[in-house]
Order: structure tokens, then C-alpha cells, then sequence
């Protein structure tokens, strides 16, 4: 078998849904929170792999048909199992199909990737990626979980209404940017969006993680109300567009 260098990106594919299936397993045994960090490094591999195509210059279709399998592992169904196992279990057959939807949400949004995928590169993605909504049910688990007491209250209610809302926004319009290129040509042509990605690289780094869950849920709120605030003025702008054409065409009848 030829070896080439786009072995180098799949190998880190390979590494995301390895760390997936531990995860499943870890959260198999109820090891929740050793599950979520599973999950938070299979994300690491899977932005190393298109770091590493960028660098070796070999993004193909079969690096992105791998991928997608891989983020079906580590993103939906090592997610799916964990709030299962974390709290969901507890609401019995509803139980398991709100457990079910991040996995089945997840790879309904892959596979609308997928087709719509044009080139390798893309300035947003259209729909809230799957490892950001998995990323953050996970930061929700480090964040109030405990391995004594587990979920309890409103922390467990808080989880239902999570995964419900992150599973509904994959598969929305809502639009998310991608992460920017910290090279000399992303920087002059996304010199905002940097800054904000530092920053918030910066409040999640000094505070331990412990900002992670906040960080994200910023993150997901802003891409919501700019989408809001998009759909607004589309609207008005087509308002203000229709006592012209009224006029227009009173003007012909005339």
C-alpha cells in the first residue's frame, strides 16, 4: 500500500474517534467526567486533523467522508451515552429518545454538510457544529456534576433542556463562524474574530476550564441573535421595498 502524506491528517481522525469509544466505555461504567474529557480531546483531534491537511496540503474527500464517521462516534453517540447514563436514564423510554437526539440530529447535520460541501474551506458553518454542541454538553458535566451525588434538581432539568436545544440548533440556519486561521492571512482577514477567539481562549485558560461552559453558551447565544437580528432586517428591508413597487405599478395602470 502507498503511503502518502495525507496519512498524517487521517491519523489524527483516527485518534478523535478512539478517544470517542473510550468515552462510550468510560460512560458505560459511569465514569462521566473522565468521559466528558475524553470527549473535550477526541474535539482536539478532530481540529488537529484539518490543521494537519492545511499544513501537508492533502484535504480529499476521503479526509472529510472519514471525519464525518469519526464525529458520528465521538460527537453524537459518545454524547447520547453519557447524558444517559449521567441523568437521563432516570426519565426511562423518554429517557433514551432524548438521549438519542444529539446522535440523531448530529448525523442528519454531518450528512447536510456533506452534500452541501463545496471546496475544502468555508467561512461559516450553517448549522451549530457538532463538536461545539457536544464540547458543551460536556463542560455542562464538569461544570455540575459530581460523582457523588450526580445531576440533582434543576441541575438535571438544565440537561434535558440542553441537549433538546443544542440538538434542534444542528440542524437549524442558524449561522456559526469558523475558527479562524491564526496565520498572517487570517489575521489581516479576520483580525476581529481572532481577537475574540483569543480572548476567549485566554478567560477559559486562566480560569481552568471553569469558564468553558460560559464561554460556549456566549458563543451559541451570539450566533443565535445575530441571526435574529439578520432575519429582522430582512423583513423590514422587504417592507420598505413594497410601497415602491405599489406605487410602480399604480403609475403603469394609470
Amino acid at each position: 500500500m502507498k503511503i502518502t502524506r495525507a496519512v498524517v491528517p487521517s491519523l489524527f481522525t483516527v485518534l478523535n474517534v478512539f478517544c470517542g469509544f473510550l468515552a462510550i466505555v468510560h460512560a458505560g461504567n459511569g465514569k462521566i467526567e473522565f468521559s466528558a474529557w475524553l470527549i473535550i480531546l477526541a474535539a482536539v483531534f478532530d481540529s488537529l486533523d484539518g490543521v494537519m491537511a492545511r499544513i501537508t496540503r492533502s484535504s480529499s474527500q476521503f479526509g472529510v467522508e472519514l471525519d464525518s464517521l469519526a464525529d458520528v462516534v465521538s460527537f453524537g453517540a459518545a454524547p447520547s451515552i453519557l447524558v444517559f447514563q449521567a441523568y437521563l436514564h432516570s426519565y426511562e423510554n423518554i429517557g433514551i429518545l432524548l438521549s438519542a437526539m444529539p446522535l440523531v440530529f448530529g448525523a442528519i447535520r454531518l450528512a447536510r454538510f456533506n452534500v452541501q460541501l463545496i471546496g475544502f474551506e468555508k467561512e461559516y458553518f450553517k448549522g451549530l457544529p457538532i463538536p461545539v454542541a457536544a464540547i458543551t454538553i460536556c463542560a455542562y458535566m464538569l461544570t455540575y456534576h459530581a460523582e457523588e451525588t450526580g445531576l440533582t434538581g434543576w441541575n438535571g432539568d438544565g440537561l434535558v433542556v440542553l441537549v433538546v436545544c443544542l440538538s434542534l440548533l444542528m440542524v437549524s440556519k442558524v449561522r456559526y463562524d469558523t475558527l479562524p486561521k491564526l496565520t498572517r492571512k487570517g489575521i489581516r482577514a479576520h483580525p476581529g474574530r481572532v481577537t475574540i477567539f483569543t480572548i476567549a481562549a485566554l478567560v477559559v485558560i486562566l480560569s481552568k476550564g471553569s469558564y468553558l461552559f460560559a464561554v460556549l453558551l456566549v458563543m451559541i447565544a451570539y450566533g443565535i441573535v445575530r441571526s435574529l437580528v439578520e432575519w429582522v432586517r430582512g423583513v423590514l428591508s422587504h417592507v420598505e421595498k413594497d410601497p415602491d413597487e405599489e406605487s410602480e405599478i399604480s403609475s403603469i395602470d394609470i
